[in-house]
C-alpha cells in the first residue's frame, strides 16, 4: 500500500513544503553562486531514473564552467581546480542537492531511494538491474547514504540499493531521512569529489 500509492504522495507533500520553507535559502544560494562565478546557478545533468529512464537532475552548480561533464568528480585528476569556493561549502553540507526537490515534485525522484546514477556508470546500472533496485524511483537519499555514503565501493552501494528495494516501508523511509539529517550535520562519509 505504502510503496504503491502513499510513497508518491508523501514525496510530493514533503518536497512542496520543503521548497516553500527553504525558498529564502534558495535565493541566498543563487545570489552567492552568481556573484562568485560566471554561469547559471543551477545545472542539469542526465541521470538514470526508474526502469532505466533518463531524466535531467537539478543541482546547484559547484564547479567552474570548464569542468568535465558526465564524470564523477572523484575521477578528476585535480577536482579542487574546478570546484568553486562556495561550491566546496555546498558539497560539504549537501546544499547543492536541494534543487532535486523539484525533481521529486515532478516525479523523477523520491525522497528515499537509490541515488540516481550517471548515464555512463554501466557497472552500477548493471548491478541495479540484476538486484531489482532499478525498478525503484531514485532518491535524494537512500540506504547506501546512511551506511557509508561516498566511501562505499560500487558493489556495496548496489547491494544496499537492492536491500532497500525489497523492504520499502514508511517507517524505514522515515528512519533513513532522520539518519541522513544526522550524517549531513556531522559531514560523515562525504568526499571532496562526490558525484
Amino acid at each position: 500500500m505504502y510503496r504503491k500509492y502513499l510513497k508518491r504522495w508523501f514525496d510530493f507533500i514533503f518536497a512542496l513544503i520543503a521548497l516553500i520553507i527553504l525558498s529564502p535559502l534558495f535565493l541566498c544560494i543563487f545570489i552567492v553562486i552568481k556573484s562568485n562565478s560566471a554561469g547559471p546557478a543551477v545545472f542539469k545533468q542526465a541521470r538514470i531514473g526508474r526502469n532505466g529512464q533518463v531524466f535531467q537532475m537539478y543541482k546547484f552548480r559547484t564547479m567552474a564552467l570548464n569542468a568535465p561533464t558526465n564524470c564523477p568528480t572523484h575521477l578528476f585528476e585535480k577536482p579542487e581546480a574546478f570546484i568553486t569556493k562556495p561550491g566546496k561549502f555546498m558539497r560539504g553540507t549537501s546544499l547543492d542537492e536541494l534543487p532535486q526537490l523539484i525533481n521529486i515534485l515532478k516525479g523523477d525522484m523520491s525522497i528515499v531511494g537509490p541515488r540516481p546514477s550517471l548515464v555512463n556508470q554501466a557497472d552500477l546500472i548493471l548491478l541495479r538491474n540484476n538486484n531489482g533496485s532499478s525498478a525503484v524511483r531514485p532518491g535524494l537519499t537512500g540506504l547506501a547514504q546512511i551506511n557509508g555514503r561516498d566511501e562505499l565501493p560500487i558493489d556495496q552501494k548496489a547491494n544496499y540499493d537492492g536491500i532497500y528495494a525489497e523492504h520499502i516501508t514508511f517507517l524505514k523511509d522515515l528512519k533513513i531521512i532522520i539518519n541522513t539529517i544526522f550524517i549531513v550535520l556531522t559531514h560523515s562519509g562525504i568526499k571532496e569529489g562526490k558525484q
